[in-house]
């Protein structure tokens, strides 16, 4: 299994919440935020990755899948296509989905969707990862939306002139990560594309392709050139009789491109997503790569805020662990060599974090469908 799709495990994890209700995980004093938290948004899609840009949180959301055509998902599951994707824009003054209609694949119930997964903003304009979980041939079986977006880095604006309808232009595709897996297959495995992570960097981006175990840059013009591919973390005892030792894939989750031209990685480690496996690796600006990091688990997000490495584990316990219930992780500060020290903890299935004016803004109920929210954490006294 090559894909961040969590597989049937989390499928079933997924909550169906009513706008602006507290997911039924959180309904114990246990599991409930701690004093210094707060909501700033709610009612989100299958939300992952955020950003900031000026005073404002930009929100990749999943979506919900839809009607159809449907297919085996990547674990033989079955996902239905929609047009559900979106990004919602934060601010003080409440919240707004600013782009809309964007390709999604999940579960007929809208669960542990395949869309949007990562975005950055500048002025008016966007630029986001679409996932797609699967081989790139998939694509041809659905709509021309699906066909031309997913597996890709695609980019737009949320506006248009007062004479037009909408609060989007359609988007372009900047660089197809599918169809470059597709034709080159770096880790040799397969094909299998499933882009998430994305950075901006020197003339361009950085992404990280969690289907292809690839970490990849993206010219401004859209050229796709392999920084490097992530090697198997080890292998872990499978939860079955008689437990036979399997290799874990890397599942690169998340890319930081740092100001010496270097690019640090985070991994979640695919199935059996064993706990305390996940690495935060380093390509250097020639292409070196060495790990800074280890003894995490299913790390999906990372950062660098002043002048220390954070990390987002979606499940501290590991995956597997959390059963018929909604996994529970942290944010932790990352200090190489070393072990990582928790900032946040009881996370309902968080995801993406970015971080602003000694706060950080974290998605949560990642694998919710309408139950998703963003919070922030205060870490002034960090």
């Amino acid at each position: 299994m090559k894909s961040i799709r969590l597989s049937a495990t989390l499928s079933a994890l997924a909550l169906g919440a009513s706008l602006g209700a507290a997911p039924t995980a959180l309904a114990d004093s246990e599991s409930a935020p701690a004093p210094d938290w707060h909501v700033v948004a709610t009612g989100l899609d299958n939300p992952r990755h955020l950003s900031v840009n000026g005073n404002a949180l930009y929100v990749a959301e999943a979506g919900t899948g839809g009607s159809g055509p449907c297919q085996a998902g990547p674990e033989g599951d079955e996902v239905c296509f929609g047009k559900t994707g979106a990004i919602t824009r934060v601010t003080w003054h409440g919240q707004r989905r600013v782009v809309t209609g964007l390709p999604s694949l999940a579960s007929p119930d809208g669960s542990a969707a395949i869309g949007p997964t990562d975005v950055l903003a500048h002025g008016r304009s966007w630029v986001a990862t679409i996932g797609l979980g699967a081989d790139p041939a998939v694509r041809d079986q659905l709509p021309a939306t699906g066909r031309r977006l997913l597996g890709t880095v695609a980019t737009g604006k949320w506006w248009k002139k007062k004479h037009h309808r909408g609060w989007s232009t359609r988007p372009r595709v900047l660089a197809d990560l599918a169809g470059y897996e597709a034709a080159n297959d770096p880790d040799g495995v397969g094909p299998d594309s499933n882009p998430g992570g994305i950075a901006r960097t020197r003339g361009g981006f950085v992404v990280a392709d969690a289907g292809a175990n690839a970490v990849l840059k993206v010219s401004a013009k859209g050229r796709i050139k392999l920084i490097g591919v992530l090697d198997s973390p080890g292998t872990a005892p499978a939860p079955f009789p008689p437990f036979p030792e399997i290799e874990m894939q890397a599942v690169p989750t998340s890319v930081f491109a740092a100001p010496d031209g270097s690019v640090y990685v985070s991994e979640l480690v695919g199935f059996p997503f064993q706990a305390g496996a996940a690495r935060i690796h380093r390509f250097s600006r020639t292409g070196a790569h060495s790990i800074v990091a280890t003894g995490l688990t299913n790390v999906t997000d990372l950062a660098w805020y002043r002048g220390s490495l954070y990390a987002v584990q979606i499940a501290d316990e590991g995956l597997l662990a959390a059963g018929e219930e909604l996994p529970m992780g942290s944010l932790v500060k990352v200090v190489p060599g070393g072990t990582a020290t928790t900032v946040v903890d009881n996370l309902p299935a968080p995801y993406g974090v970015a971080f602003a004016r000694g706060t950080a803004f974290l998605t949560t109920c990642a694998v919710c469908p309408d139950g998703g929210q963003v919070v922030a954490a205060d870490l002034t006294a960090d």
